[in-house]
């Protein structure tokens, strides 16, 4: 990751702490075309692990934190990212597989960031 990734990284952290109440314990970021692609570890709080042990919990949990993430993003548009990287934030796409409590978020930006924060920068 370069320092931009590694900035990204810690801002979806504190991002989702603040409306979730927790956040990832890992987020690693790679800029790919407009694509900022976070792989999130450590997810679930005790009680969605322990809600997690049922076959209707997994079901709900991955409902709950694939369109309740993609709702918060848009009632909270992440400036804090917009800003760091200067391009506005288009779309979220949001996945978890709750076993292993890992998780992919993909945001959308308006600009190429591989280009523009690539390599050595």
């Amino acid at each position: 990751m370069n320092k931009y990734e590694a900035e990204f990284s810690n801002l979806v952290r504190s991002f989702r702490k603040r409306h979730m109440g927790k956040g990832p314990s890992q987020v690693r970021t790679t800029f790919c075309k407009n694509w900022a692609i976070c792989e999130l570890e450590g997810n679930l709080s005790p009680v969605e692990r322990f809600i997690a042990t049922a076959d209707e919990g997994k079901q709900m949990l991955r409902a709950a934190r694939t369109e309740m993430v993609k709702e918060m993003y848009k009632k909270f548009p992440p400036t804090e990212m917009e800003d760091l990287l200067g391009a506005k934030f288009m779309e979220l796409f949001v996945d978890i597989d709750i076993e292993k409590d890992y998780g992919m978020s993909i945001f959308v930006f308006d600009q190429n960031l591989e280009e523009k924060f690539g390599k050595g920068k």
